[in-house]
């Protein structure tokens, strides 16, 4: 992922009515397995990059944002639906299949692994934690020994 402080990333919607861009290495990037992740993206877990607030603008369009719980605003394309960002006081996060190079991510984390689906498993060594990255880790791996 670009790692200059004035390097720019971008990204876009199915579609690409919506279009964004930041600068700089994002803050943060992650799986997350939480119940409302996976409902607004129809998939088993999301990969999120948190990026800083202030270097973050939306180049075409804007998205349609939902409430999905007090404080928290997800974002998804006015015509093709596509997730695109959740927000809440404190993190801006894209999609990182948002990006328009998604093999530029590189995730260090999986939040939220107390809400796992039991039928998914990621086979890489990554600390896992119950909520956040804040968190003692509830393990290093995956829950099932590779073979």
């Amino acid at each position: 992922m670009n790692s200059a402080k004035d390097d720019v990333t971008t990204g876009r919607c199915m579609c690409g009515d919506v279009r964004y861009e930041f600068r700089g290495p994002p803050l943060e990037t992650g799986h997350c397995h939480c119940e409302s992740c996976r409902r607004h993206t129809s998939s088993s877990f999301v990969t999120y990059i948190v990026v800083d607030r202030t270097s973050f603008r939306y180049t075409s369009g804007k998205p349609v944002i939902y409430v999905s719980s007090p404080g928290v605003e997800r974002g998804h394309c006015g015509r093709c639906g596509a997730p695109i960002s959740y927000e809440n006081k404190s993190e801006l996060a894209v999609y990182a299949c948002t990006l328009d190079d998604p093999n530029e991510v590189a995730p260090t984390m999986h939040v939220r692994a107390d809400e796992q689906l039991p039928w998914i498993e990621i086979a890489d060594h990554l600390p896992r934690y119950e909520f956040g990255k804040r968190d003692t880790p509830v393990r290093v791996g995956p829950r099932l020994e590779v073979k």
